[in-house]
């Protein structure tokens, strides 16, 4: 039974959606408040739904290009940052006066590439962008592009969407693209060019479809796109590629509008897990007592009270193997604190972290999140943030 687009938008709790600079911003009349106003009314109506919304937007340079006079065709690097300064003051008020309308917070996230891919400032982006969800905010992302050079970025916000997607466990990307989906080949070179509505998975064949990227505002086309839909997918988002020209170009999705729908492979945590799960050694241990183990079983995160000893010298965001009272590895996970800090906690209750360490850390020692129980040791999946007899209440 063919699922409708309703209900197949609708089970996707998570939404990260992407919009390049050509859909939002014009060359000569500058910002288009008309269509980013509709991006905020389908905000409105996921978020009422009940989805969280992320949206990872380009258009600071473009802004930027105009406010500063500087002329079309390509940029020096300092002038691209020079524009990246100036307008990132004004996509930023954008969407917050587009979003306030609706009574929605909106909160500015700039990244570079090592936001993403260093493990340390994984973790530190990461849990700043799940609190902003949390709390309601809306996160408007950004490639860094006042500091960022050719060899330290992402090269386009198709892929950084897929990263973000990835690292917030994202269950659907939407890339707003100027072409309603993947066609067999760039239907404006090939008339005969058939739209592709479902692609299973991301083959050489697929790949092979793809064309060049496009104008001076933008540097995507459907080859990032596509590069994009193998990092979504291989993380466990579902990723769709369909027209942002139009108004509300969202809602049009779950009015059946034309798009095309990348299946994912398996669910972002499982994917996510199975990463940890899978490598082949770890850089410590930590033992645990027999109430965080039990925690662990029913899907908590593991806290420093339930941990009695910790061995090996590992740095946060390592991956670190579980033991039991036993000596049994039980799981295997991402941890948030350096090994001498974790030594320095283990045992304690999150409310006595800050006289210990003299800062504020992280109340799990490793989230459920980013746990992976051996099978047949439990689901981790579980509700709840509890372990070693201590109640978070956050």
């Amino acid at each position: 039974m063919t699922i409708s687009a309703e209900k197949r938008l609708a089970a996707h709790k998570r939404i990260v959606f992407k919009i390049g600079s050509a859909l939002l911003v014009d060359r000569k009349s500058g910002l288009k408040s008309d269509w980013l106003n509709s991006i905020a009314d389908d905000v409105a109506m996921l978020r009422a739904a009940g989805h969280e919304v992320l949206i990872v937007s380009s258009g600071a340079i473009a802004l930027g290009r105009g406010l500063l006079g500087l002329k079309s065709g390509a940029l020096k690097l300092e002038e691209s940052q020079a524009a990246a300064a100036a307008g990132q003051i004004g996509l930023s008020r954008a969407y917050h006066d587009a979003l306030g309308g609706h009574g929605i917070r909106a909160a500015q996230i700039l990244l570079t590439l090592g936001d993403t891919e260093e493990r340390r400032r994984y973790l530190n982006a990461r849990a700043t962008i799940e609190t902003l969800l949390k709390l309601g905010a809306v996160p408007i992302i950004n490639e860094n592009d006042t500091v960022a050079t050719s060899e330290i970025r992402y090269g386009d916000n198709d892929r950084l969407a897929a990263r973000v997607a990835t690292m917030m466990t994202c269950d659907l990307l939407i890339l707003l693209s100027d072409i309603d989906g993947l066609y067999t080949a760039p239907p404006a070179l090939d008339p005969d060019a058939t739209f592709i509505a479902e692609v299973e998975a991301i083959t050489p064949e697929i790949e092979a479809m793809a064309g060049d990227a496009g104008t001076e505002l933008s540097r995507g086309g459907m080859v990032t796109k596509i590069e994009a839909g193998k990092i979504a997918t291989a993380g466990g988002t579902t990723m769709v590629i369909t027209s942002g020209k139009r108004l509300h170009p969202v809602r049009a999705i779950a009015e059946g509008g034309r798009a095309t729908w990348f299946k994912a492979s398996g669910s972002p945590v499982t994917s996510r897990k199975k990463w940890i799960a899978g490598q082949l050694s770890t850089s410590g241990r930590l033992h645990l007592d027999a109430g965080a183990e039990r925690a662990l079983l029913s899907g908590k995160s593991l806290l420093p009270a339930g941990i009695r000893q910790v061995s090996g010298m590992f740095n946060r965001g390592d991956v670190v193997s579980l033991v039991n009272a036993a000596g049994i590895e039980i799981g295997r996970g991402l941890v948030a604190y350096d090994s001498n800090q974790a030594q320095a906690i283990c045992g304690l209750k999150s409310a006595e972290i800050e006289a210990r360490l003299g800062f504020a850390g992280r109340s799990e020692m490793v989230h459920r999140d980013d746990l992976a129980l051996r099978p047949g040791e439990g689901h981790g999946d579980g509700p709840g943030d509890n372990t070693g007899g201590e109640t978070d209440k956050r």
